[in-house]
């Protein structure tokens, strides 16, 4: 059975990031914080030999790795690839709203009023149901629609990979922790993805294991 190592890592900050909006499909560039947070990644996997690095195709997560590469000393050989498929959850109407604010909206359903509350009653996947029902245009993404689509992700990452192969992979911080959620969900302690941060996955034919979450002191 093939097994691939990925490395996901969590954007830089964004300006959407430092003022609290929601930013899933829409974008914005890094900080100079986000650009930190971008190169100490790169740095803290600068010893391994990628097989090639992914990205979703959002401008913040290919900017984030082509600063992560610049650390690798084999960066010159490291083939790049933007899947759509790797982006984050799409808020549809909410996207660049305010986060407490949309999840005041989204929270009326169930008599609730903060993400703390919504995400620790009824869970990352229930919840993204609940954005796309308070949604007014129906644009936002529901639970199937978010892991049909990476799905789709990780079955192409595997087609475009060989056996051993260790990849990065830049993503995003609600994608990347619902992939823990979903997984290993025991490491998941309802804590948010930090920009920048190292998420180690064991990917094999037909599973994903999570081997660490959220580690912003990686040694290779």
């Amino acid at each position: 059975m093939k097994k691939v190592t990925a490395y996901f890592v969590r954007h830089g900050q964004t300006m959407l990031n430092h003022y609290n909006k929601i930013q899933g499909w829409i974008d914005s560039p890094l900080t100079e914080k986000g650009r930190a947070d971008a190169k100490r990644a790169g740095k803290q996997l600068s010893n391994i030999p990628f097989a090639a690095a992914y990205s979703s195709d959002s401008g913040r997560a290919i900017e984030t790795a082509r600063i992560a590469l610049r650390e690798n000393p084999n960066n010159m050989n490291i083939v790049s690839y933007q899947y759509p498929e790797f982006r984050e959850q799409c808020h549809g109407y909410f996207e660049g709203n305010d986060a407490n604010q949309m999840w005041q909206f989204v929270g009326e359903q169930v008599k609730m009023t903060s993400e703390s509350d919504v995400l620790g009653t009824y869970g990352l996947e229930r919840a993204r149901d609940l954005i796309h029902q308070a949604d007014l245009y129906g644009d936002a993404e529901d639970n199937a629609m978010f892991w049909k689509r990476l799905d789709r992700g990780f079955d192409k990452l595997r087609a475009n990979s060989k056996d051993g192969d260790q990849v990065l992979v830049v993503s995003h911080g609600m994608t990347i922790r619902s992939i823990v959620d979903r997984y290993t969900p025991e490491l998941d302690e309802g804590v948010a993805t930090i920009n920048g941060s190292i998420t180690k996955l064991e990917i094999t034919d037909d599973d994903i294991h999570v081997v660490f979450f959220n580690k912003t002191d990686f040694q290779s």
